[in-house]
């Protein structure tokens, strides 16, 4: 059997020098591969595992979150009674805002004709708060729902909304097909 031979400070050095090097390529490598899949893909919300807590209100690291509430209106029914707009036993059947869900009165009611209405999301009072979204899901159709407005969102590496989703109803989508409604993709 062969003496080992002795490592000298200068081999030391010289091989950490390297491993740093090696380190360092494979850390470029993990970053530019992060980026380049920022560039393709985008976050969203697929509204078929979201269940309604509320974190998309106070997890975004904007100060007003980029997660608004959308109304696919083909699915609505424009009933008068809508349990995404009105509290389930309102005081009276009317847009006065103590029988509204919304704490910030961003959905407006507008009469169609008799027994319809018409419902449009303010997003610039929508704070993501999914209170309208449980409620039209809860006794509804479901046609209101949460997504993620991707003239707002900065497209986190990690979202930090995403990290504190319970229902893990984040994923990343390819940027040509970015929302999702009810388990199929569509484009702005």
């Amino acid at each position: 059997m062969a003496e080992p031979t002795p490592v000298t400070r200068r081999d030391f050095i010289a091989d950490g020098m390297r491993g740093a090097c090696l380190l360092g390529l494979g850390g470029l490598a993990a970053m530019v591969t992060g980026r380049l899949q920022a560039e393709t893909t985008v976050w969203q919300l697929d509204p078929s595992k979201c269940i309604h807590c509320g974190n998309c209100a106070t997890f975004c690291v904007l100060k007003e979150s980029a997660v608004k509430c959308v109304h696919e209106h083909a699915a609505c029914g424009y009933c008068k009674i809508c349990t995404g707009f009105l509290e389930p036993k309102p005081i009276a059947i009317d847009a006065a805002a103590e029988n509204q869900v919304c704490p910030t009165g961003a959905i407006r009611r507008k009469f169609i004709e008799d027994p319809y209405y018409e419902y449009t999301i303010i997003e610039s009072k929508c704070i993501g708060c999914a209170k309208c979204v449980k409620g039209c899901k809860c006794f509804g159709n479901g046609s209101l729902m949460l997504q993620i407005r991707h003239d707002r969102c900065l497209n986190c590496n990690e979202c930090s909304i995403a990290a504190a989703c319970p229902s893990m109803a984040f994923q990343r989508v390819p940027t040509s097909k970015p929302y999702l409604f009810h388990g199929k993709a569509h484009s702005a």
